[in-house]
């Protein structure tokens, strides 16, 4: 076999190898949640009315225009004794979200409430930085946070707080929902993802005793456990992870509850769903590099640096997924026989590895979710199994940009996911005024799928049949990306 041929399959098979790794994982993860099912956590005990905390709820703000409102609002209706909550609208913005985050304040502060508003002029540590400054003057002894887009509902303060009845818990964590799950398609596709994610990985490390982080919102801080781990840091954009894993290594227990649901906003738009993605890729990257060293020299046991190994690293999956994208048409050129061997050897660890495994996350995710779905309701997550498999292989490029601005320590700015108080399919984004950053990766997914265009015709005229499959997952999603990318550009 010539030189070029061997070192074509043998780079196919060890990024295979590796993809299917971390393909496996998710399989993994769903057997660690149904082995773990039953491990509900419970209070230790229960704080009585009269002994229940202070607690300071965090909003931290950045030209949010569409959403301030209606998150001070919902912050200001949540169940719990008045004298012991206090309200931190923390904001950083340069527009005009400043005149109505300011006067809702003072609308509610006549009310009795004790709510605070903190604007900074200087953006320094973004979020992270802002959060900091919330916790040095923060009255309460648990400090709860929520993101702009996030609508609290008035009694699940009261159904956390309790946990905290155990002094070695640090940190609850509740579930994300989604208000607006069946704007478009998109959002349909977000809305799988995250369920995956929150019903599955979260659950599943949790009860399991892995580590797993706060979400950066919906969740409730011991402030002395916020201290304890060195305080929120700002050298990652993703200083949630960050501060997780440096509280978990201190010996701080993190709870998760799957059963008590925050519904939150999803991005509308392609462009700003993949900001936000990028930002989490490279966030978890820069967290590996610099806490991954202390963790493996940790004294925790070895399943806990595994799972932690492989979480922190999992968006390398998305630079490989890149290369073999580009490595399947000339592995379709190459082959000249295309008989069971072929197959077995190179198509079905194609097709467990990086898609069967996937697949199973997801299904076990929604089915967890909500047993009661309506046939209709399986019919249509069905339909969008597809397109969020395609959908994840189409961000690639956007993410291996992420991964490689991380490895290399290129610092950018902590650029936020806008938001635009949208629930329903009437209501349009396309007049609003945030988007996100525009740059030259949508073109590269287009030309992506242009190519991989040309492989689904070789694998056809070769007869790889059962290559087709996969192919046009690929095509579909940096189509689908790419295009959508493009044509909801200003």
């Amino acid at each position: 076999m010539p030189w070029y041929k061997i070192t074509l399959f043998a780079t196919y098979f060890v990024v295979l190898g590796i993809l299917s790794f971390y393909g496996f994982h998710r399989s993994a993860l769903v057997w660690l949640y149904y082995r773990n099912k039953n491990k509900i956590s419970k209070p230790k005990r229960y704080f009585t009315d009269h002994l229940l905390p202070k607690i300071t709820i965090q909003c931290p703000l950045y030209n949010e225009i569409y959403v301030a409102e209606r998150l001070i609002e919902a912050v200001a209706k949540i169940n719990y004794p008045r004298d012991r909550f206090e309200i931190q609208v923390l904001d950083d913005s340069t527009d005009e979200t400043q005149t109505i985050a300011r006067s809702k304040v003072e609308e509610l502060k006549k009310t009795g409430l004790d709510i605070s508003y903190i604007h900074r002029t200087d953006r320094s540590g973004f979020k992270a930085g802002a959060l900091e400054e919330g916790v040095k003057v923060a009255k309460g002894e648990f400090i709860m946070v929520f993101d702009a887009d996030f609508m609290p509902k008035p009694d699940m303060l009261k159904k956390m707080v309790h946990y905290f009845t155990d002094d070695n818990v640090g940190m609850v964590q509740a579930r994300w929902g989604h208000v607006n799950r069946n704007y478009s398609t998109l959002t349909e596709i977000e809305a799988i993802m995250l369920d995956g994610h929150f019903v599955i990985e979260h659950t599943a490390r949790h009860r399991s005793g892995r580590f797993f982080n706060f979400n950066g919102t919906a969740g409730i801080w011991r402030k002395d456990t916020i201290i304890d781990a060195g305080g929120w840091h700002h050298d990652t954009l993703t200083e949630d992870l960050d501060l997780s894993f440096r509280a978990q290594l201190k010996g701080w227990d993190f709870i998760y509850l799957p059963d008590i649901v925050s519904p939150a906003e999803l991005p509308v738009e392609m462009n700003s769903f993949k900001s936000q993605q990028f930002r989490w890729a490279k966030g978890s990257i820069q967290v590996a590099k610099k806490l991954l060293p202390t963790i493996l020299k940790a004294d925790v046991g070895k399943r806990i640096k595994l799972e932690a190994f492989v979480h922190l690293t999992a968006n390398f999956a998305y630079p490989l997924l890149f290369l073999l994208s580009i490595l399947l048409l000339p592995n379709l050129l190459l082959r000249t026989e295309h008989g069971w061997r072929e197959v077995v050897l190179i198509d079905l660890p194609l097709m467990f590895g990086t898609t069967l495994s996937v697949c199973s996350f997801y299904i076990a995710s929604q089915r967890n979710l909500d047993l009661k779905r309506p046939p209709s309701g399986w019919l249509r997550f069905a339909l969008r199994l597809p397109l969020t498999l395609s959908l994840g292989i189409g961000l690639c490029i956007n993410q291996t940009r992420a991964v490689l601005e991380a490895v290399f320590g290129r610092d950018t700015a902590f650029i936020r996911t806008p938001k635009h108080g949208l629930e329903t399919r009437d209501q349009s984004w396309s007049l609003k005024r945030y988007r996100a950053t525009k740059n030259l990766v949508p073109y590269i997914e287009l030309m992506m799928a242009i190519y991989l265009t040309c492989g689904v015709v070789i694998a056809f005229r070769n007869q790889h049949f059962f290559a087709l499959p996969f192919l046009l997952l690929f095509t579909a999603g940096f189509g689908y990306i790419g295009t959508m990318s493009v044509c909801q550009r200003n």
